[in-house]
């Protein structure tokens, strides 16, 4: 059986929001980041909010429940008519990587990209991650650009 079989992308919903949680943190902690715990409630209800524009994708294996996900957004811009997509951060349980479950999630974003019609799909990662770059690298070379961040002193609870 292959694993497009065992695994389905779909959006998020509020009975994943346990699992999500667990896997976000898993993705911080990969990452060596912390958050307030205000940050992360907001941002859940970001993703369920129908107003905004942050949205999740999870990967549902049969039998087991949520094994990934993929939390994006998508933005106006200054170098096409039309909005285009970030995929912000991308997640797989441990014991679930290697087979695919990446690659689905960004094929949904993908298509969902053409489908909505927005001007492209991009996304960052730090240099040293090298098992999502094999990933990524088969999509796209990277484009090159450096990322470079100010982030002010907090204004609410972060």
């Amino acid at each position: 059986m292959s694993i497009s079989t065992l695994v389905r992308v779909r959006p998020v919903e509020p009975s994943d929001e346990a699992r999500w949680r667990e896997l976000w943190q898993g993705y911080l902690v990969f990452y060596e980041k912390t958050l307030a715990a205000g940050v992360t409630a907001f941002t859940w209800k970001r993703i369920l909010d129908p107003t905004s524009t942050i949205k999740t994708i999870v990967a549902e294996a049969d039998g087991e429940g949520v094994v990934g996900i993929a939390n994006y957004l998508w933005h106006e811009n200054t170098w096409t008519a039309a909005p285009i997509c970030c995929l912000e951060d991308l997640f797989v349980d441990p014991a679930w990587r290697g087979r695919g479950i990446g690659r689905q999630l960004i094929d949904w974003l993908v298509d969902e990209t053409r489908r909505r019609g927005w001007g492209s799909l991009y996304w960052h990662t730090h240099q040293d991650n090298h098992q999502a770059r094999a990933l990524y690298d088969q999509y796209t070379p990277h484009s090159g650009f450096l990322r470079y961040v100010i982030a002010p002193k907090p204004t609410m609870n972060d």
